[in-house]
């Protein structure tokens, strides 16, 4: 039974936030707070009024298929289609249900998406080559927008880091399960024996932040600016457009060069530096309740090795649900990543019905 009480409070709020916004100009912080609560009970609201609607239909039909004054045929009528809604009813209840669970306050957000080159050398870094394309393919199949902040190319392929920004709706609910170490196991293009190579390259996603979640004060950053490096330390500019940001209280640097503007450089890593201290705050939050939490995937921990991709066997494997899919080359190319995550994404949904049922 789904908490009716509940559901009429929420649609309340959600259209107490509607009037608000209606009503006249809050400041810049509550105008980014409401706007954002109001996403966040969008779907849900809209479930509930078709699931509203579909409860009087379900009755009506009900009430018809038993009505004694009614023909027969329309009761035969009545009964077929109080059968098919009262299944499509229960399918509705359930989605109200998985929308009601508790939710990442990140999770509609855009994401800084950072792939590392670890053990391995060159074959390192030609793989997080690899994962970036399958990150940016399976992006451009959500319509979401990538856009790379700053990269180091590995000697021979791919990269030895790359930082990128991923814009949409949602995107840090569906990628969040990818931070942790990736591991590969092939036979890299200059080995001469046929020997598989283990190789394994980091993936860290973390939501963007707005200026609202974290505070930065002026006085706290130190700003560099230099000539942009290219590969072999030509100048890709000759002007002082590269930035380099060290925030001092947390020792955090970032540094992009990408651009050929000041600014923008600036900018994106002014953004860089809000994401990873946003990070920062949520990973003390998450320690702080790791004891109580319930329905996660992994431990979150970036240093967990959560998934293996041996291309001989042709078969990926996570280790945090034990799912093993013989489908690697799609989901290197991108499509297939959707199976890997939709399986994820299920199980963490499923942890989390299963901690609301335990109260």
């Amino acid at each position: 039974m789904l908490p009716k009480e509940k559901l009429e409070a929420l649609v309340r709020r959600f259209d107490e936030i509607d009037a608000e916004l209606a009503h006249g100009s809050p400041d810049s912080q509550t105008l980014v707070k409401l706007t954002r609560e109001r996403s966040e009970l969008e779907d849900l609201v809209e479930a509930v009024k078709q699931w509203k609607a579909l409860v009087s239909e379900v009755a009506e039909l009900k009430a018809l298929s038993e009505d004694g004054a009614a023909g027969g045929d329309m009761r035969e009528l009545a009964r077929g289609e109080y059968d098919d809604k009262s299944e499509a009813l229960e399918d509705l209840e359930k989605t109200v249900q998985l929308l009601l669970l508790p939710k990442d306050a990140a999770d509609e957000r855009s994401v800084i998406l950072e792939i590392r080159a670890g053990t391995g050398g060159d074959e390192a870094a030609i793989f997080a080559g690899d994962l970036f394309r399958m990150y940016q393919r399976y992006a451009d199949l959500q319509g979401w927008k990538v856009e790379v902040l700053s990269a180091s190319d590995g000697a021979v392929g791919g990269y030895r880091e790359i930082i990128a920004s991923v814009e949409g709706r949602g995107v840090y609910a569906r990628l969040k399960f990818e931070s942790g170490v990736h591991r590969v196991q092939r036979v890299p293009d200059t080995e001469t024996q046929g020997r598989i190579h283990t190789s394994a390259a980091t993936v860290a996603v973390l939501p963007e932040a707005e200026e609202v979640d974290v505070e930065i004060r002026d006085a706290d950053l130190r700003i560099d600016v230099y000539r942009a490096q290219g590969a072999g330390g030509q100048h890709v500019n000759k002007t002082e457009s590269a930035v380099r940001i060290t925030h001092m209280p947390s020792g955090v640097v970032v540094a992009v060069q990408d651009e050929r503007s000041q600014h923008k450089n600036k900018a994106r890593a002014m953004a860089m530096l809000r994401a990873k201290l946003f990070d920062q705050q949520r990973t003390a939050q998450d320690k702080e309740r790791a004891a109580d939490r319930k329905g996660q995937v992994g431990s979150g921990d970036r240093s967990e090795r959560i998934r293996t991709y041996n291309f001989p066997q042709g078969r990926v494997t996570d280790h945090r649900i034990n799912l093993t899919l013989y489908n690697l080359p799609e989901i290197v190319a991108g499509p297939g990543l959707g199976d890997v995550i939709g399986a994820l994404v299920a199980e963490h949904q499923a942890q989390l019905l299963a901690a609301e049922a335990e109260g």
